[in-house]
């Protein structure tokens, strides 16, 4: 796509919502002088009371030209206020000349309910939030009812964080097969999932050492949780050793949550899940994506939906009183009617948690190889099937409690958390929105300090450290003490210890 900005303009946000209309979509030199690629030419203007901006987009052979206004004001930055003028411009333009209206409007973050959030601290309605969704962000009205549903249980959730509060999370980045779309740092060959056992024994030295500073601190742990990859892929003995760890360091019945992440159902026994259980685990995941085996097979999923039934028996015969379910919108196969049946069919079961994440290409994915037009602006069934999931939900009682985006998704839609009231997953909202220090030990794990202080008016200060990415370097890094020390040196420079 061709670019010509003129002004103080976020060029990675309009990058952005171009790609909205144009998923996909490549920037930079080579893609300016592409024949017949999409064009847009955005000029940015302020003035006395704030700014103007006047977007032309072309394409096949049409033009639209569309110019919007936005005054100050006390709940926007100036540079917020340039943002959206310019956000305005450039969906109107692109809205107009394809005949497309984004759910989500000139939206493009990770937390879409964040705005909604920011308008409730500043004492808006829930009534006028939606209104200023739909009006100003042009956010269709569903979507916008749906942002400030979840911004409001997400601050109940939250209350009022304490600064010893934090999380950890423990990365298993192993998996028995890989999934076509997947883009997780999970490893399946055999020379790799021969590392797990040195793996382990890394990853217990490091979570000691990170058990101590939480210790040493004087910092409270509410949630854990094991991800991955798969964390069940490791043997009953194997994660009897990971548990037995965590519960001398740390007082398991203290715990607001404990989660397994099991996923595949290839991977879950009752043995492994009553070791679970016996450590103290209260929430778990059984994930089947779909409940069509024909679209199971398509994206490389190696287990069937009897082995998923199978799982999540064993989930529930378990004892672990918190399961969830995760499902994939707009599945290479998938349509309305295998994702309403199988939608029907999880809903029957009655988890818990119900996770309904749309299908979503990153750059890493294998299923790029296979098919590079993968990607749909509109999304087909996908819009009828994620409306579906969110009546049916509210109709048997659950609600929506935390959401999150990501770029280059059929049809541009949501990843949505529901939830039986009173069971939420913490640890999903604590990490999404950011309330409290995320501690991360593993291959790929990405600790998360926090200094928390919406209070101020201001937005959380965060520093990131991150742990090698491939588990073959994580066996190397040594690390760990360095950034013990950086995470001490966080918490006593912002004022967070008493």
């Amino acid at each position: 796509m061709k670019l010509v900005l003129d002004g103080d303009i976020n060029v990675y946000y309009i990058q952005t919502l171009c790609m909205i209309f144009f998923p996909g979509e490549k920037f930079g030199a080579a893609a300016q002088n592409q024949p017949g690629a999409p064009e847009l030419r955005l000029k940015l203007t302020k003035r006395a009371k704030g700014y103007n901006a006047k977007a032309t987009a072309k394409f096949g052979g049409n033009k639209v030209v569309c110019s919007r206004a936005l005054d100050f004001s006390p709940y926007y930055t100036e540079e917020k206020t340039a943002k959206m003028v310019c956000g305005a411009a450039v969906v109107s333009a692109w809205g107009e000349l394809l005949g497309y209206r984004p759910s989500w409007g000139m939206l493009t973050g990770v937390r879409p309910s964040k705005v909604a959030t920011d308008l409730l601290r500043h004492g808006i309605s829930k009534t006028r939030t939606k209104r200023i969704l739909t009006s100003e962000y042009f956010v269709i009205p569903k979507k916008a009812a749906l942002a400030t549903d979840v911004a409001l249980c997400e601050q109940k959730m939250i209350g009022n964080p304490d600064p010893r509060d934090c999380s950890m999370y423990i990365s298993i980045p192993f998996c028995p097969t890989r999934c076509s779309y997947c883009s997780f740092v999970s490893y399946t060959s055999k020379k790799l999932l021969s590392l797990i056992p040195d793996y382990l024994a890394k990853l217990l030295v490091d979570l000691r050492a990170e058990f101590a500073l939480i210790r040493k601190l004087g910092l409270r742990l509410k949630t854990i949780y094991i991800g991955g990859g798969t964390p069940t892929i490791l043997s009953a003995e194997q994660l009897r050793v990971l548990l037995d760890c965590i519960a001398g360091e740390t007082d398991i019945s203290a715990l607001e949550e404990f989660t397994l992440e099991a996923g595949r159902a290839d991977t879950i026994t009752a043995e492994k899940l009553a070791v679970a259980k016996e450590y103290g685990v209260t929430r778990t995941c059984v994930n089947p994506q779909s409940l069509c085996d024909e679209v199971l097979a398509n994206v490389g999923r190696c287990h069937t939906v009897e082995e998923f039934f199978r799982a999540y028996d064993i989930a529930r015969n378990s004892g672990i009183p918190t399961i969830n379910t995760d499902l994939i919108v707009g599945l290479p196969g998938d349509n309305f009617k295998i994702f309403s049946k199988t939608f029907d069919q999880i809903l029957a079961l009655r988890p818990e948690n119900i996770t309904v994440h749309t299908f979503c290409i990153k750059k890493a994915a294998d299923i790029l190889r296979q098919d590079s037009h993968v990607y749909s602006v509109r999304g087909g069934d996908a819009g009828k099937c994620v409306d579906y999931s969110q009546l049916k939900t509210q109709q048997e009682g659950y609600k929506p409690y935390y959401m999150y985006r990501q770029k280059n998704t059929v049809g541009n839609y949501e990843n949505v958390g529901f939830a039986l009231e009173g069971k939420e997953c913490a640890y999903n909202v604590y990490m999404m929105e950011e309330v409290h220090s995320i501690f991360a030990v593993g291959a790929g794990a990405v600790s998360k300090l926090v200094n928390y202080q919406p209070q101020e008016g201001g937005a959380p200060l965060i520093q990131r450290l991150f742990y090698p990415k491939y588990p073959y370097e994580y066996l190397r890094d040594e690390s760990t003490q360095e950034k013990c020390d950086q995470i001490e040196t966080f918490y006593r420079e912002q004022g967070l210890l008493k």
